[in-house]
């Protein structure tokens, strides 16, 4: 029992110390031999990796970064190789700019390239920050004819051939699948926003006191709405956002993703909603979806497969909420009649979400970030 209860606080806690991996844009075009693009980095992650504060500080300047802007190419562009036909493609950044992302500032490095031909497949080795941070990713925009394509670069298998004609719409749906699924798993504010609605989906409220649930079927199925009536919500949003129908500025839609979670897990220290979470659920997952549809602005959508691309990266989404359902159910089950659970663990547990995400609205709000959170 007390083995159960360390890796439940391990899960927990986890999030409100661990960072969002890291990830860079890569958007390439291909015209013939030619290929130009551009490449948002961020500016925390080449701190890290080649040092951009200068007085150390904690703060850049414009004058730290442009000293430093031929070491940041010269650094990404030994970690970013082309090849097309079994020979080298050239490449060689441009000058460059900042832009800001929903996570922070970022360089951006023009890029322009030739290859020895007019090439039918594209070979990219990616190894930025292979060195310093495993689980850093770079999102790739392929555009070549008119046809658009989208791959996740880095990892274990650092190579990549990606082929230049018209890729099916069952590639396209499976690989915003796997995004979905990434997303989530990476998204700790989603994911502690789905925690603080687990943690008293197995108690029950009675003359005041929690008391522990007796049908794990009703449970689930409770939970399952819950996740389901999130999912719904979030899914209409982001399609409307990935339509550009309806646009919020990510600054606000930040904000408010992070006081949905400061609400739910209040909620479960002074219990407000009660038997219908799944409404509440529901109503936040209308901001959430705003929060998913910065990922998909990010990655693009391809054009000629737009409908799969946002089905599959949804039922992604899906997929990744009930795999972290199904670890963490059976385990408060299993603790929800214990004393510790309803007096320690809930309170406890849904404590430290609210002040985490107290954190994230504060620097959200505010624009600030705060060191080591």
């Amino acid at each position: 029992m007390n083995y159960i209860m360390a890796l439940l606080l391990a899960f927990l806690c986890a999030p409100a110390w661990a960072h969002k991996p890291s990830d860079s844009y890569l958007t390439l075009r291909v015209d013939g031999s030619r290929i130009e693009g551009q490449w948002d980095i961020a500016l925390r992650d080449l701190d890290t990796a080649i040092g951009l504060d200068g007085d150390g500080d904690g703060r850049l300047t414009w004058d730290e970064l442009r000293t430093r802007h031929a070491a940041i190419a010269a650094y990404a562009l030994a970690r970013l190789q082309l090849a097309a036909a079994g020979a080298a493609c050239t490449l060689t950044a441009g000058p460059q700019l900042v832009d800001d992302h929903t996570d922070g500032a970022y360089t951006v490095l023009p890029l322009h390239g030739t290859c020895p031909a007019s090439p039918t497949q594209l070979t990219i080795v990616y190894r930025l920050f292979a060195d310093t941070d495993a689980q850093h990713r770079g999102l790739l925009r392929l555009d070549a004819g008119g046809s658009v394509r989208t791959a996740i670069l880095g990892g274990e298998q650092p190579a990549q051939v990606l082929a230049l004609a018209e890729p099916s719409g069952a590639r396209q749906f499976l690989a915003y699948l796997r995004e979905g699924v990434r997303h989530i798993w990476i998204g700790y504010d989603h994911i502690l926003f789905l925690v603080s609605l687990l943690l008293p989906a197995v108690l029950v409220r009675r003359g005041g006191q929690w008391q522990g649930v007796t049908d794990f079927r009703a449970a689930g199925v409770e939970v399952l709405k819950t996740v389901s009536a999130f999912t719904l919500a979030h899914s209409l949003t982001l399609t409307l956002a990935a339509l550009q129908l309806v646009t919020l500025p990510s600054r606000w839609v930040e904000s408010a993703i992070a006081a949905s979670v400061v609400v739910a897990a209040l909620n479960n220290l002074w219990p407000v909603v009660q038997g219908r979470r799944w409404v509440a659920a529901f109503l936040f997952g209308l901001v959430h979806g705003f929060g998913f549809a910065s990922v998909l602005a990010d990655l693009g959508l391809p054009s000629g497969a737009l409908a799969l691309s946002l089905l599959g990266f949804n039922l992604g989404v899906e997929a990744g909420q009930l795999a972290i359902v199904a670890v963490l159910l059976p385990l408060v089950f299993v603790l929800r009649g214990t004393a510790a659970y309803r007096r320690a663990l809930l309170p406890a547990g849904s404590l430290a979400i609210a002040l985490v995400a107290m954190v994230w609205l504060g620097e959200r709000v505010f624009d600030i970030k705060l060191p080591g959170v």
